[in-house]
Formats: structure tokens, C-alpha cells, sequence
């Protein structure tokens, strides 16, 4: 005699239906609430707070449109150099050299146009090739010198700061054509083309990172270096990719910067050092829980240029932005240590709560 198959959603009695109704709105709304925290989403409060700090203080500077698209399209370039400093960041590593790297491409790039006659299209792809292979170099001290990434980047940066300074005789090269400075300065839908240069890279980025093989290996390598080796990902080809991946953007970011000055300044790199690492880091507590992504660097780039602006645009000194980046770098690390130790405690509970289910506690 055969048994009928009854389906569960069948004998399930009105009174399963709503506890069931109910546990899904109450994981909805848990949900919500984690996506909208403070914790999650910290730079979107802050960058309210201010926005309404500076629009009471300074409105009739703070809230023009000229104020907000110079804004967004010179910040595009600290912007393109922090997703660059979150790629060797999420690999576990420090790039130092990053704003060295910004400066070299941006001296290299004016010397080839203006001392050596090349064309344009061959000297940028020549300027990006050379920050990505100062990547290489410095990711081939960590891996085969045995060089921790923190002392072979700093050393790399002092190397690159030599050359700039060789190459240009310590004096900007000026005269650069017009049809070069164009790059940075010709506008689109009102916003100048780094901007959309810098989106379109951010996007390139995030999904490397979040959704190929390729940045499951990098995120592995940044959570435990050995227990990625042991799981079969070749670790030392993630350092070295991480670290010319970071120095090729940070080369894009030194030519736009060349391009929107016309100019080939040998002192404008290590400027760009600071305000990157702070982004990155406050970047890293957002949106994904203590992890560096790039969404959420590039919304706190423009919150602390916002920040910066709104004080310089108060008539706050000159060394201010200096002094509020430092200051940024400083909580987003500590922010970003908490978050890790708090996830970490959390999946320590999981793992005990689990434990106990198991043995029927």
C-alpha cells in the first residue's frame, strides 16, 4: 500500500503560518537596521552632519554648485590613488610608496612628452607600465627578499623620490601641450573626465575583488597569508600582483594630475600618501564589515574632502587639512581595529553556540 506524499506547507496549521510570517519580517528588519547602523553605514552620518554643519555656517560658498563639482572631479584623483592603496590593503599589505609612485608617473609622463618629443598615448601607457612595475619590485622584496611589505615600500618611496627628483633636475617641467592637459580638464554631463575615470576604475576594482576568483585569493591572502597557502592559493603571486596593481593606479593618478596642471611638478606625491590611507581605512568600515572594498573608500574620500572644504571654505588656516586628514587616519584605524575584533568575537560565539546545538546542551 503506497503513502501519499502530503506537502508540509499543506499540514502546516495557521498558526505555523504566522510564526513563520513573523520570523521573516523579524530577519527583514534585522537586516535593515545592519545595512542602515551607525556602524555599517558610519561616513553617510557623518557626511550629513557635516553637510548640514557647513550649510548653516558657510551657505553661500558651501552650497553652489562650482563648490561640489570642483570638488568631485579633484578629489577624483585621491579617490583613483585610495582604491589603489585598498587593493594591496585587502592582500594584507602597506604601500607606502603610493604617493612616491602618484609622483614619479607624473614627472615621468612630462619629461617624455616635453624632453624626449614621444607622443601621448605611447608616454602615459609608458608612465603606467613603470608604476606597475615599481609595484612588481617592491612585491618581489616581500616575497623573495623576506622584506615585511612596511620596510620595503618606505625604502621603494625614498628610491622614487630620488629619481623624481634626478629626472626633473628638482624644477617642474612646464610647456606641456594642450591636447594632453585636455585629458583632465575636457568635462562631461558638467564633471570633469577623472571623475568618470575614477568610477569606471572603481568599478573595474570592485568587481575583481568582489566577484572573481582572483579577489577570493586576495581577501584570503589579507585574512591568514599561510592558511591561504595551505588551501592552495599561490600567495606570492597575489603580493606581487596586489602591489603592481596598486602602483599602475597610483601612475594613472600621477599623469591626470600632471594633465590637469599641465605642469610636471616633483613635489606633488607625497600629498597624496595621507589622505589615501585615511579613505581606505574608514572605507574598510564600511558597508562590509571591517573589509576594504572599494565603494565604501570612495564615499569616504569625498566625506573628508567635504570636511576639508567645508573648513577651508570657513576661512580655517592653511594646515588644517593636513591636521583633519591625520586625525581621520587616526580613528578610521581605530574604528577599522574594532570592527575586526568585534567580528572576530562574534564568529568565536557562533562557533561555541554551534558546539553546544551539536552535543545537546
Amino acid at each position: 500500500m503506497h503513502e501519499t506524499a502530503v506537502d508540509p506547507e499543506v499540514m502546516a496549521t495557521p498558526a505555523d503560518a504566522v510564526i513563520r510570517r513573523g520570523y521573516v519580517e523579524k530577519t527583514l528588519l534585522q537586516r535593515a537596521l545592519h545595512v542602515a547602523s551607525f556602524r555599517n553605514v558610519s561616513a553617510i552620518y557623518i557626511f550629513v552632519a557635516l553637510f548640514i554643519i557647513f550649510s548653516i555656517w558657510v551657505p553661500s560658498t558651501f552650497l553652489t554648485a562650482g563648490v561640489w563639482k570642483s570638488m568631485l572631479a579633484g578629489q577624483a584623483l585621491v579617490a583613483i590613488t585610495a582604491i589603489a592603496v585598498a587593493i594591496p590593503l585587502a592582500a594584507g599589505l602597506f604601500d607606502l610608496a603610493v604617493g612616491a609612485e602618484v609622483g614619479i608617473a607624473g614627472i615621468l609622463v612630462a619629461w617624455l612628452l616635453h624632453d624626449q618629443g614621444v607622443p601621448i598615448l605611447p608616454a602615459i601607457l609608458l608612465a603606467v607600465l613603470a608604476g606597475a612595475v615599481v609595484g612588481s619590485v617592491s612585491g618581489l622584496l616581500v616575497v623573495r627578499g623576506r622584506i615585511d611589505s612596511f620596510i620595503a615600500t618606505l625604502g621603494m618611496s625614498s628610491v622614487l623620490l630620488a629619481l623624481t627628483d634626478w629626472i626633473s633636475s628638482n624644477e617642474q617641467i612646464l610647456g606641456l601641450s594642450p591636447h594632453f592637459q585636455n585629458i583632465a580638464t575636457t568635462t562631461f554631463f558638467g564633471l570633469a573626465l577623472p571623475f568618470w575615470f575614477m568610477l569606471a576604475l572603481g568599478v573595474v576594482v570592485w568587481y575583481v575583488l568582489e566577484r572573481t576568483p582572483v579577489g577570493r585569493r586576495v581577501y584570503a591572502t589579507g585574512g591568514n597569508i599561510n592558511s591561504a597557502r595551505l588551501s592552495g592559493v599561490k600567495t606570492s603571486y597575489v603580493v606581487v600582483g596586489a602591489l603592481a596593481a596598486c602602483g599602475a593606479l597610483a601612475a594613472l593618478a600621477g599623469i591626470l594630475q600632471t594633465s590637469l596642471t599641465a605642469t610636471g611638478d616633483p613635489t606633488v606625491g607625497p600629498g597624496f600618501l595621507l589622505p589615501a590611507y585615511a579613505a581606505a581605512f574608514l572605507g574598510s568600515t564600511q558597508f562590509r564589515g571591517g573589509r576594504y572594498n572599494v565603494w565604501g573608500t570612495v564615499v569616504a574620500v569625498y566625506v573628508l574632502a567635504t570636511g576639508v572644504t567645508g573648513l577651508q571654505l570657513a576661512g580655517a588656516p592653511v594646515w588644517i587639512p593636513n591636521l583633519f586628514n591625520g586625525l581621520a587616519l587616526l580613528i578610521a584605524v581605530a574604528m577599522a581595529s574594532a570592527g575586526r575584533a568585534r567580528t572576530r568575537t562574534l564568529a568565536i560565539r557562533r562557533v561555541i553556540r554551534r558546539g553546544r546545538v551539536s552535543r545537546g546542551d
